[in-house]
């Protein structure tokens, strides 16, 4: 009697563990990224904060007045996903969790760089997005997501529990980056810097700071790949990929690939590369070195007959403070020019900050994403527009401009389109 009362017990018992679950295993698609136990899988980057398992967390704490930030990263690294896990701060300090991140040798160790969600003991800025040992701080801009409404900031930052747990998301989707704070949309931006990286929670160097993370577990969705434009054929020669010349005889390319274009003054047509086919919902990107003359990234572009063949927009390249920004140009069609709608947006006092002089390079981008167009210079974003008015799909392409002398050095011309189950997870709200 008493052999079979053990035995019910004993299957009881074993019955109720197999009903334990972790949140990943309670989500279709989510790994945990930690075991609850220890650290197997994790590796110390950067400072001499210490970290170590509590009660079936990850804590995090801060040493005293020595230098460097510290992260603790998984060994796996992640281009597309959702990552979702649980704060809380034990000690007032600074922290924030890396995405698609690196590392690079400094002095004795290393030093860790790319996306970070800032988190701060009252919510104030949590969920926005710093660019750690890379572009924060930079030209006097702090966040990366400059331009997220206020009202929104607002909702979710307010929506943080002091002492208690809070839940993050973050979700990047090719170029598309957005972040919550329980449950509060906080940040919505696109971005061209990195596609890929680790994760890592940090702790700030400084006086105090601890933080205890739990339920940490990711939706790896793959990764988006860059699409060039510039090709090499069987004997080693570069050449155009999906695109053509219009005049060719003013392009070649250098033995180092880069795309070299020289235009006359007096000729009076445009020297373009035109992309084959059109794109809707895409990011593009081009580095540029320019002696003279103008240039542009048309995207969202038509042909036409008119001398300078396309019609729609283009993220001007100018050698001054108008580069980055988007002009509409006109069209001929059937005879008939079709008006352009001149300059959309300009931002010439950030522009003169950020972009490099000298005969330099430079690397503008767009994203455009149905109504929604973002131009970026040099990794900062000069605009973040929506226009209803705009063109839905186009060509692609790179210009010299008609009627004017000009030289063009053009690299890693290439685009990223953005696909319906891309557009599906970016929807999210």
């Amino acid at each position: 009697m008493r052999k079979s009362f053990v035995a019910v017990i004993l299957i009881g018992l074993l019955a109720n563990c197999g009903t334990i679950t972790t949140a990943a295993d309670a989500e279709e698609g989510f790994t945990s990224l930690f075991n609850g136990v220890d650290l197997t899988g994790w590796v110390k980057r950067g400072g001499s904060a210490e970290y170590a398992v509590e009660n079936g967390t990850i804590v995090g704490k801060c040493i005293p007045n020595t230098p460097g930030n510290t992260f603790l990263c998984p060994e796996q690294e992640y281009g597309n996903f959702v990552l979702k896990l649980q704060y809380k701060f034990l000690e007032a300090g600074n922290s924030g969790i890396q995405f698609r991140s690196a590392a690079r040798p400094q002095g004795d160790g290393e030093r860790v760089f790319g996306y970070q969600y800032e988190i701060r003991p009252g919510g104030d800025m949590t969920g926005r997005i710093y660019d750690e040992g890379r572009r924060g701080h930079q030209h006097g801009i702090i966040w990366l997501d400059a331009h997220t409404p206020q009202d929104r900031l607002d909702v979710a930052q307010a929506s943080c529990h002091v002492d208690e747990w809070n839940d993050v998301e973050i979700q990047c989707v090719g170029p598309s980056i957005k972040t919550w704070l329980n449950g509060n949309l906080v940040v919505d931006m696109f971005d061209s810097e990195s596609m890929k990286g680790f994760f890592g929670l940090q702790i700030h160097a400084g006086k105090s700071g601890s933080v205890a993370w739990k339920n940490i577990r990711v939706k790896n969705l793959g990764e988006s790949k860059w699409e060039s434009f510039f090709d090499k054929d069987k004997e080693g020669n570069y050449q155009l990929a999906n695109a053509k010349f219009v005049l060719p005889e003013e392009w070649s390319f250098t033995d180092e690939g880069v795309l070299h274009g020289v235009h006359s003054k007096s000729q009076g047509k445009d020297g373009l590369v035109i992309s084959d086919r059109n794109y809707d919902n895409f990011i593009a990107r081009v580095t540029y070195r320019m002696h003279g003359g103008n240039s542009a990234l048309y995207f969202r572009a038509e042909e036409t007959s008119a001398p300078w063949v396309l019609r729609g927009f283009q993220n001007e390249i100018a050698n001054n403070g108008k580069d980055s920004a988007l002009w509409h140009t006109a069209g001929i069609v059937d005879g008939k020019t079709i008006p352009g709608r001149g300059w959309i947006v300009q931002n010439d006092e950030l522009v003169e900050q950020v972009r490099n002089k000298d005969d330099q390079w430079n690397t503008t981008c767009t994203a455009a994403y149905g109504d929604r167009l973002v131009q970026i210079l040099n990794g900062f974003c000069t605009s973040d527009i929506v226009d209803e008015d705009c063109e839905k799909t186009g060509k692609l392409g790179l210009q010299m401009h008609g009627g004017t002398d000009c030289e063009m050095f053009f690299k890693n011309f290439e685009v990223m389109p953005i696909t319906p189950d891309m557009m599906e997870l970016i929807e999210r709200k």
